[in-house]
């Protein structure tokens, strides 16, 4: 199973919790708490690769930690002036 990014913020117009895929467009989930959204998300992550499957889409593969090794590589290889 693909490991992606998951994001979760708090909605006050929604008054709940959204979770979202970076990765995977118009992949998303609701839940009243953090636990939730996240539980909801994992179901849409699935549910999301099976119709991309059956509809001959490529699956994204996951940058999550390419991504994070880039932002680490940066901020050690960074030299501040004051």
């Amino acid at each position: 199973m693909y490991k992606y990014t998951i994001e979760i913020f708090y909605s006050e117009e929604d008054e709940g919790y959204i979770a979202v895929v970076p990765e995977l467009p118009g992949c998303s989930a609701f839940g009243e708490t953090e636990e939730e959204a996240l539980k909801e998300i994992k179901v849409a992550i699935k549910l999301w690769i099976e119709a991309a499957k059956k509809e001959g889409k490529e699956i994204p593969k996951p940058m999550g930690k390419e991504l994070l090794k880039a932002v680490m590589g940066k901020i050690k290889g960074e030299v501040y002036d004051d």
